[in-house]
């Protein structure tokens, strides 16, 4: 099962990632077209300055909408992996001295309560896109259904609910049996 679970992880971390990459592909254009228009509009370039404005160059419509759809599906998308890996920053400065079983017992309380936050999540997205869809609500500069950011990002947390289950059963197993189910943790711990 873990394979499988990996699998997922991986997969929407890479999507979550071509779409990072793409909105910063995206930013860069928007920010230098920007700037171009401003230098054309300074008025010391002349007839360059003309011609900067007459080609058109400017900052990306609705950049901002593009990119408030896309970070929020790459913030979902790389929550799987983050989560089975064990890469959420911990802070143990009181719990390093207990034993491991009670540490055990800890990291599994704790896995649950994320579950059942991400369950919530992915249940508040899904409320939100269908009253999205329901009333038609589109952005405003790119005029595009609101609910189609809703849907990726919906998608995205039905992927980090697969996983976020499968990591509070196993870390429930871990405690049981004392075995590992789970990939090491590679978080940040302080």
């Amino acid at each position: 099962m873990l394979k499988y679970v990996s699998q997922l992880a991986r997969v929407m971390a890479v999507l979550g990632g071509l779409v990072l990459s793409a909105l910063v592909v995206l930013t860069f254009i928007s920010v230098f077209g920007r700037a171009l228009n401003t230098l054309g509009h300074a008025g010391s370039l002349g007839a360059l300055g003309e011609w900067l404005i007459s080609t058109g160059v400017g900052p990306i419509t609705g950049d901002f909408e593009l990119l408030e759809a896309g970070v929020a599906f790459a913030i979902f998308a790389f929550l799987p992996i983050t989560q089975l890996y064990g890469a959420h920053a911990t802070v143990d400065i009181f719990t390093s001295a207990l034993p491991g079983r009670a540490n055990k017992a800890l990291m599994a309380f704790w896995e649950i309560v994320l579950t059942v936050v991400i369950l919530l999540i992915a249940a508040r997205l899904y409320v939100g896109m269908l009253d999205k869809m329901q009333y038609n609500e589109t952005t405003f500069l790119l005029q595009f259904p609101i609910w189609w950011a809703y849907a990726a990002s919906f998608a995205a947390s039905l992927a980090a609910c697969v996983v976020a289950l499968y990591c509070a059963l196993a870390r429930i197993a871990e405690l049981a049996t004392g075995r590992a189910y789970l990939p090491h943790s590679e978080g940040a711990s302080h």
